[in-house]
């Protein structure tokens, strides 16, 4: 085991406070691994390694982090998840397939997926926006995680008004999921896309009505006008 990883997994240790895992238990609705930190502490403990490794090659930084991943604890992926947006400028076009090794493999709530997936796979894919179609191909996944992950990758290029038909045709592929935790993940897509393009997630939401479950449909039209937003709510559209 790297000198680092251990480390982090001592501090991590002596960090821990029961009562804090007790109530991340609680909290999710997926069993989790957990030391028992609260997010503060997790960044705190992040930043401090990360001033240690940031010297090191790209590869290496990769190979630490999956090993952190391998553990399954909440805490250290959360580590990973802080560190690799870091080195976005040296993204090159195939780290996708190890970002989608990592989700299908190590992600098991949707904390995790929605801090590895809105960053890292978001900054990915705003740099090489031609390897859109392989986070679509992730809406067929039976891996639910790999499902909300097509959606949340989008976070962020939606909320700069980025890849409108990107996130309307992610919707179309995850209409009709049937796990809750896909359909919060594509209707907070559609919510963000919805601050800069309100009449085309508007329209989208309308011409879908019937089909779309309602946990998305609530999410999607959140930050609507309010006149569009009872709009939307009447049962005649």
């Amino acid at each position: 085991m790297h000198p680092i990883i251990k480390k982090i997994r001592k501090e991590l240790k002596e960090k821990s406070d029961p009562k804090v895992r007790e109530g991340m238990r609680r909290y999710f609705k997926e069993d989790i691994n957990s030391h028992g930190l609260k997010a503060a502490a997790i960044k705190e403990i992040a930043a401090k390694y990360w001033n240690e490794i940031r010297s090191l090659g790209k590869k290496e930084i990769f190979d630490l982090s999956e090993d952190l991943m391998k553990s399954l604890m909440i805490e250290e992926i959360g580590i990973v998840t802080l560190w690799i947006p870091k080195l976005k400028k040296q993204f090159e076009e195939k780290d996708l397939d190890l970002f989608k090794k990592w989700i299908e493999k190590y992600i098991d709530n949707w904390a995790n997926c929605d801090s590895l997936c809105n960053h890292t796979v978001g900054d990915y894919i705003m740099k090489f926006p031609h390897r859109i179609d392989e986070i679509k191909s992730w809406t067929k996944s039976k891996n639910r995680w790999m499902r909300r992950a097509a959606a949340v990758s989008l976070i962020v290029p939606a909320r700069r008004g980025e890849f409108l038909e990107d996130v309307l045709e992610i919707a179309d592929l995850l209409l009709e999921d049937e796990d809750d935790m896909v359909q919060k993940g594509y209707g907070w897509m559609l919510k963000e896309a919805s601050k800069t393009h309100q009449t085309e997630v508007f329209n989208y939401v309308i011409k879908n009505k019937s089909r779309m479950p309602r946990t998305a449909f609530r999410y999607a039209i959140e930050k609507m006008d309010q006149k569009l937003k009872v709009l939307a709510m009447k049962k005649d559209n």
